[in-house]
């Protein structure tokens, strides 16, 4: 990860949560029809939790968010039996390729083993290389809102 990028929880009165919320509309908002900003905004606010599920972290340098990542209790309406979920991995353009993405994923990863939980899931269209470079396995692959994804498990402790 560069020098200078620390990696923060993110508060719901954070100006950095419209920030955030920007990025993952943009990202993914195509895929719930009819949802808007402001909703997404609101539904970001929701996922700053102060410890465990939900919790979200930005990756900041300076004062400027880089990335985000955020462990949330689901985030595939499909299969609501498989929680909690690591979601919205995001790192702006121009800093993707310095290991911003795995440092996000790890901290997600320490959160969930805080909290106690046993292992939980992801889902991707296209980074599966870098979650099973993690220790991400995985489990099935699936048509979601119109896209074909890989749901992957990350077991945190041996059963």
């Amino acid at each position: 990860m560069p020098i200078g990028i620390t990696l923060q929880r993110l508060r719901a009165d954070d100006p950095n949560a419209d920030v955030v919320a920007g990025w993952t509309f943009a990202a993914w908002g195509n895929l719930y029809p009819g949802n808007t900003l402001a909703q997404a905004i609101k539904d970001t606010r929701h996922q700053c939790g102060e410890s465990g599920v939900p919790s979200l972290f930005v990756a900041i340098h300076g004062e400027t968010p880089v990335g985000t990542a955020c462990l949330i209790a689901n985030d595939m309406s499909t299969r609501p039996a498989l929680t909690p979920w690591l979601a919205s991995l995001f790192v702006v353009p121009e800093w993707r390729g310095q290991g911003i993405a795995s440092a996000l994923v790890r901290r997600v990863e320490a959160e969930a083993q805080a909290c106690g939980l046993e292992h939980f899931y992801l889902y991707t269209p296209d980074q599966q290389a870098l979650y099973q470079r993690l220790g991400w396995q995985a489990v099935e692959d699936v048509e979601y809102r119109g896209e074909h994804v890989t749901i992957m498990r990350r077991q945190l402790v041996s059963t």
